[in-house]
């Protein structure tokens, strides 16, 4: 109405003025719009374009995917190296917010799901099916739940990037920026200087244990054969002696009961062969007894020797695996949801559904000021080492403290951090947030976690992982990795309501 009660005003008022007065309100409305064109385009920003860092890039160590921006951001030890748009999730099939890290790479990947949809250059965050990889880019949010990249763009990454490289799905716009805090793992230089020699050492320990624990089990297994064996003789030794003392004692009754001198010398006859061979078999049997216990003792020695001698292949094999893993990168998540803190690393061993095994064996409670306070979510990476030990990186992309403060709260029991910050490397991190670990986290993956407070559509309609071997720090293959299957742990609020479809088919692989 005010503009059509403009428009009436100005019509009139140029009938009055006449041409000249007309042309110079034409140019001013013409200068107007221009004007606001400007406004408007310089307010709107720039839709996002790949990008390249204007110096030599190193390994990638961590990609920020903002939902916000459409944007993907890959960065190094130094800042950001390679930057391009992305399309994310649609409605109802949202791209989830959270922490991850790459699971499986597969450099020519076809959707089980959605009609064998070519997903080239594919890269895994979780096992049910959210991903990286190139795919068409409308401009705008497009996809099924997995980040799309442009196709030259993730050809170009895919042998850059490395199994556990972290992942960060932001609502909005989150960046790395340089972080100290007293909480943060400080390594020893003389620790990290000795791990190879010290792994390498346990790692030859751990195969003299073993070889002598095969050695014990071999000898056990033969002194209980020989064992066996001399019962059986034992036992028919005792059945021919009572045979031999029950013709004795009938050679006895014979004997009494003869009469004639003829009868008595038979019996008499009788009686001696009976007690020559009785006190025969008693010799054999006495011999074999004192035989038998020497070899029984001698089997009870050796089963108590390959037991002790397991036991130290447990062990050996537990610190050769401990010192192994203290060569690797760190990751620490500390859960606000269930007051613990929980340690992964790559074992690098391959799955053979794919992807890598992580160890899970450390789990423990710590203290957190304000439980019922928010925390938010942040990721603190050792992006390189400095004269400090390590120089650290934080993101946060769920609101709660900042940073500093959430670290404030935190109490690490003291004991984790001698076991972690000795050996701690560039490429740790510690993830402090409120969520819980999603079900997605189980042996094939770093932490998985996701934003509650945002939509989750294409994340919690997607078939989740069900009964998965976790690691339970016993025996596995050679480096003392144990799995024990249970249910997912730590399912997310909220996605506990069955959805069509969500729990009532198995897990099969690679599902979309």
């Amino acid at each position: 109405m005010a503009n059509r009660f403009t428009m009436a005003q100005s019509t009139a008022a140029m009938r009055r003025w006449g041409p000249p007065a007309i042309v110079t309100l034409a140019a001013m409305a013409a200068l107007t719009a221009l004007t606001a064109d400007a406004a408007a385009m310089q307010a709107r920003p720039a839709p996002p374009t790949e990008a390249t860092a204007p110096r030599d890039a190193g390994e990638p160590i961590m990609a920020i995917v903002s939902i916000k921006t459409q944007q993907v951001t890959f960065y190094d030890a130094e800042g950001w190296i390679l930057r391009a748009p992305v399309s994310t999730g649609t409605t109802g099939r949202e791209t989830p917010a959270g922490v991850f890290a790459v699971l499986e790479k597969d450099k020519d990947h076809h959707s089980t799901l959605y009609d064998d949809a070519w997903m080239p250059n594919m890269q895994r965050i979780t096992w049910n099916g959210i991903a990286l990889h190139g795919g068409p880019l409308p401009g705008y949010a497009a996809s099924h739940g997995c980040v799309r990249m442009p196709y030259g763009f993730a050809e170009n990454l895919f042998d850059k990037t490395w199994i556990g490289m972290r992942v960060i799905i932001s609502p909005n716009d989150a960046e790395p920026v340089e972080f100290s805090h007293p909480a943060l793992f400080v390594p020893n230089r003389e620790a990290i200087a000795a791990a190879p020699a010290k792994a390498e050492a346990l790692a030859r320990e751990a195969e003299e244990a073993a070889k002598t624990a095969d050695e014990a089990k071999k000898a056990a297994a033969t002194a209980k054969r020989e064992t066996a064996s001399l019962t059986a003789s034992l036992r028919k030794l005792e059945a021919l002696k009572t045979r031999a003392d029950a013709e004795l004692a009938f050679a006895d009754k014979a004997l009494a009961a003869a009469k004639k001198d003829e009868a008595k010398a038979r019996a008499e006859d009788l009686k001696q062969k009976a007690a020559a061979k009785a006190a025969d078999l008693g010799t054999q049997l006495d011999t074999a007894k004192a035989d038998a216990k020497s070899k029984l003792d001698a089997a009870a020695a050796a089963k108590d020797a390959a037991k002790a001698a397991e036991t130290r292949k447990a062990d050996a094999a537990k610190a050769a695996s401990e010192a192994k893993l203290a060569l690797e990168p760190v990751s620490v998540y500390i859960s606000r949801a269930t007051q613990k803190l929980y340690v992964r690393r790559n074992t690098h061993k391959p799955w053979a559904d794919g992807g890598e095994v992580f160890d899970a064996t450390l789990e423990v409670p710590i203290s957190i000021r304000n439980p019922d306070k928010r925390i938010g979510t942040h990721v603190f990476t050792a992006m390189a080492r400095n004269d400090a030990g390590l120089r650290w990186t934080a993101v946060t992309i769920d609101n709660g403290d900042d940073a500093k403060d959430a670290l404030d709260r935190i109490t690490i029991p003291q004991d984790v951090l001698h076991r972690i910050a000795p050996t701690a490397l560039p490429r740790s991190s510690i993830i402090v947030s409120d969520e819980p670990l999603s079900r997605e986290t189980n042996y094939r993956t770093e932490f998985v976690a996701v934003l509650n407070n945002q939509p989750q559509g294409g994340f919690v309609t997607r078939r989740p992982s069900v009964d998965v071997p976790v690691a339970s720090g016993n025996d596995w293959g050679n480096d003392g990795f144990g799995f024990f299957f249970q249910r997912n742990w730590n399912s997310q609020p909220g996605n506990t309501r069955p959805r069509a479809g969500q729990y009532n088919q198995p897990m099969q692989q690679r599902w979309w």
